[in-house]
């Protein structure tokens, strides 16, 4: 092979998406790629000449496949159970081993490929938890429209009976009492419908950081006597208006920085960013792919526990003493008709991260 022909397939190994390392018949890698150095955290003149259980020690999944394939030149292929631990990350992969033959048949090595789940996984989880909302929605819609029926029943009666005590200031305080805590019920029955109906989106060409900046200069007045949160804003400035409904997108963020200003402690700081995600793009049937942009809402609080973070989208979870649970819960269904994804991020180092993606579409 000309050296020619030899740095062209060069280019096409390098320029692959998929991590590619090549192996002799002794198990000594002879070839890394980009992305396959990315995904192993190891540099391409660490790899090269190293046995291939040095450089992936303790990933025995991997290194069990790659050993078969080099012990005995079957192909191998494991898409669900390995999760690479390198570089301070757990990355879900799915791995295929086949042997390498010369033009002769000859096996002279052993070729793995491996590809980042990370994304589809994602994916999954949003799927997953969409199918769980839509099918508390029925449920929701009925038990809502059945409560509101008695309440406003109650509600009327408290009313009748405040004005039949203008004298017993006591007795007056019991009723509003019992009028507070159906006014909270009632709160509670509305988000619920919200949650339970089916979306109307009113679509215009919204000017996301708008939207943004009009919640950060309300929220920067709104935050309690005594502390000081920091809201900073760091926007792409190259991303046009996209088409959706203005008024739930405000709900949306409106909800997430209020949560994260709650979150954080005396001179906390919370970070409203957005920027185009270039490894996610959706497409509808007849549409062309649509890039999504990201909107980030950080704070440097404590971070959530992962018991609590495995149950941040569920209706009526919270831990929140004043909270209904459902907040989070309508952010993730205005996201889902937006057609995009929300994900959190958290660690006690760091803070949290509520990421939500929408299509880039005008």
């Amino acid at each position: 092979m000309d050296d020619r022909m030899e740095a062209y397939y060069a280019n096409v190994v390098d320029s692959v998406g998929d991590g590619v390392i090549v192996l002799d018949n002794d198990g000594v890698v002879t070839l890394v790629n980009p992305a396959a150095e990315e995904m192993a955290a190891v540099s391409r003149r660490q790899a090269l000449g190293s046995p291939f259980r040095d450089i992936f020690k303790g990933e025995e999944a991997l290194n069990e496949m790659v050993a078969k394939t080099v012990a005995t030149g079957m192909s191998v292929s494991d898409h669900e159970n390995i999760v690479l631990k390198r570089g301070g990350r757990l990355t879900p992969v799915g791995a295929s081993t086949s042997p390498l033959l010369n033009s002769r048949g000859e096996r002279i090595g052993t070729i793995l490929l491996m590809r980042d789940l990370t994304n589809v996984r994602e994916l999954e989880d949003a799927v997953r938890q969409a199918d769980r909302l839509s099918s508390l929605g029925a449920l929701a819609a009925g038990l809502a429209h059945e409560i509101k029926n008695p309440l406003g029943g109650i509600k009327g009666a408290a009313q009748l009976l405040e004005m039949e005590f203008p004298e017993n200031e006591d007795l007056r305080e019991y009723i509003r009492v019992m009028l507070k805590e159906v006014q909270r019920v009632n709160l509670i029955v509305e988000e619920l419908l919200a949650l339970a109906s089916p979306g109307r989106l009113k679509l215009t060409k919204v000017n996301l950081h708008r939207v943004l900046s009009d919640i950060v200069l309300l929220q920067r007045r709104a935050v309690e006597e005594g502390r000081k949160v920091s809201i900073q804003q760091y926007f792409d400035p190259s991303i046009p208006p996209i088409l959706a409904d203005e008024s739930l997108l405000t709900q949306l963020f409106l909800n997430l920085i209020k949560n994260a200003q709650e979150a954080v402690g005396e001179n906390g700081m919370v970070k409203v960013s957005s920027r185009v995600l270039s490894d996610y793009s959706m497409n509808q049937k007849g549409e062309r792919r649509a890039r999504m942009v990201a909107i980030e809402v950080a704070d440097n609080g404590p971070g959530i526990p992962a018991e609590v973070l495995e149950n941040m989208f569920t209706p009526f979870f919270t831990t929140k003493s004043k909270g209904t649970g459902l907040g989070l819960a309508i952010c993730q269904k205005i996201v889902s008709e937006h057609r995009g994804m929300i994900k959190v991020d958290s660690d006690p180092s760091r803070g949290t991260v509520f990421t939500v993606m929408l299509p880039l579409i005008q």
